[in-house]
């Protein structure tokens, strides 16, 4: 697919701005980026090509342009904001965060080595602070995406509110501090967030979720591989269906539970506890350990190695591994009663 490289800034003057205005763009290209600084992005199902509706906001949003081009190969489009503060008040409260923000509008894909392919990241760009408090640029956008069947899209947001419905394809959403509910995805769902509510619902593919702060929760999950991280927060987990489990959280609770066999199965708080429900016919080499909390499984379980703070056997057949670890916390392995 030939990819159009072309590079197109688009600014209107504040009398043809309307709120119910929107700008219509075409990406053309199977792995596209766009980036913006403040606002609601929603990405729904699309046909042909992704198509992004820009609708701007604040009282200066005119001063806002659209920069669409291809950077280290990739088809970009980026919303570029003036100066170094952006004022931004959300349903949220009182929020306030700071960034590295690139002169051609980029930020926050450094560390991915998918991203700016070809480019020098050693040019980090200048520091931007987005806050609900203050002065600085009154603007932003709001962003509807549509992505076409088995595209990859990676869309970067610093502050705002991100959701996806019905997409089938390959999609990163990188945020600093948005929450971010997903729902009726197939493919490969890769979120990464600094400070916000997760909430995923029937996703079948590949899910991964890496958040600082924030509560993950999810439902009806299915697919070859999870992953969940967070610093601090929650992890709440229902009717999960996956071979390969992973689960970690700096300082929270884990609930999950499994309606199918697992392969592997990792979990591990700093503190919390921890409770996970599984099928009847679970086969697995188990290791639980926790520093301060009871054990509790109705599993029957062939003990290997014991103490007060850990045990060591095999349910079943043996066939998988789980390992459940709480620095503080009790922790649980339950069966599933139906």
């Amino acid at each position: 697919m030939r990819m159009v490289c072309c590079l197109v800034f688009l600014s209107l003057t504040a009398g043809a701005l309307s709120a119910q205005q929107a700008e219509r763009y075409a990406i053309d290209g199977d792995d596209v980026a766009i980036y913006n600084l403040a606002g609601q992005v929603r990405l729904e199902a699309g046909q042909n090509t992704v198509a992004v509706s820009v609708t701007r906001g604040g009282t200066e949003a005119a001063r806002l342009k659209v920069a669409q081009d291809d950077i280290g190969g990739r088809p970009t489009l980026r919303i570029l904001y003036p100066g170094d503060q952006v004022h931004y008040a959300t349903d949220g409260g009182n929020h306030s965060s700071d960034l590295r923000v690139r002169d051609d509008g980029t930020f926050g894909d450094s560390d991915d080595g998918d991203h700016h392919r070809g480019r020098d990241d050693s040019h980090r760009g200048r520091r931007v602070t987005i806050s609900s408090r203050g002065g600085g640029l009154d603007a932003h956008a709001d962003l509807r995406i549509q992505v076409p069947a088995g595209r990859r899209v990676s869309m970067y947001l610093a502050v705002g509110k991100v959701t996806v419905a019905n997409v089938s394809g390959d999609l990163y959403i990188d945020a600093s501090s948005a929450p971010v509910a997903a729902t009726r995805f197939k493919g490969t769902l890769r979120i990464d967030v600094g400070s916000g509510l997760v909430e995923v619902s029937q996703v079948e593919g590949r899910l991964s979720v890496d958040t600082g702060s924030g509560d993950v929760t999810g439902a009806d999950i299915r697919g070859d591989e999870l992953s969940v991280d967070t610093g601090s927060g929650d992890i709440r987990l229902s009717g999960v269906h996956a071979p390969k489990i992973s689960l970690e959280t700096g300082s929270g609770a884990v609930t999950a539970d499994l309606r199918a066999d697992v392969g592997e199965l990792s979990v591990e708080t700093g503190s919390g506890d921890i409770a996970i429900t599984a099928p009847p016919t679970l086969g697995a080499e188990v290791e639980i350990e926790t520093s301060s909390g009871d054990i509790e499984t109705d599993f029957p379980l062939q003990v290997t190695r014991s103490g007060h703070d850990h045990v060591k056997g095999r349910i079943g057949d043996g066939k998988g591994t789980i390992a459940i670890e709480t620095g503080s916390g009790g922790i649980k392995l339950l069966r599933r009663s139906n």
